[in-house]
């Protein structure tokens, strides 16, 4: 019996070792910092209603100063509070230096000036 040439043909496997591969680098993700000066005008122009905290991630505050705005307002006296309270925390966060907590948002990411 005659085998083809087709039958014949072998394949033949070759390993070959690199020497020693590095891992592939980490890629870190980092936080995109806030900007200061952002943070500092919402809260004063938009203070009352919160919107300066909204956007530094601490919501807790800002929904505390949204309730204080909306719901106040059958009292008068609630929108000037979280008005004066937005307007403190405006100026203190574009007065703040890098490591004061006024410098960080809810995440305790440094701000960007």
């Amino acid at each position: 019996m005659a085998s083809s040439p087709a039958s014949r043909h072998t394949t033949s496997t070759r390993t070959v070792r690199l020497p020693n591969p590095q891992p592939a680098p980490q890629v870190v993700y980092a936080p995109e910092q806030k900007s200061k000066l952002a943070a500092g005008l919402l809260g004063i122009f938009l203070g009352s209603l919160g919107v300066h905290n909204f956007y530094l991630g601490n919501t807790g505050k800002a929904v505390a100063q949204l309730l204080l705005t909306v719901l106040g307002c059958l009292v008068f006296i609630g929108p000037a509070i979280a008005g004066i309270w937005g307007l403190i925390e405006g100026i203190l966060i574009l007065c703040s230096s890098y490591g004061s907590p006024w410098h960080k948002d809810g995440n305790g990411n440094e701000l960007r000036d």
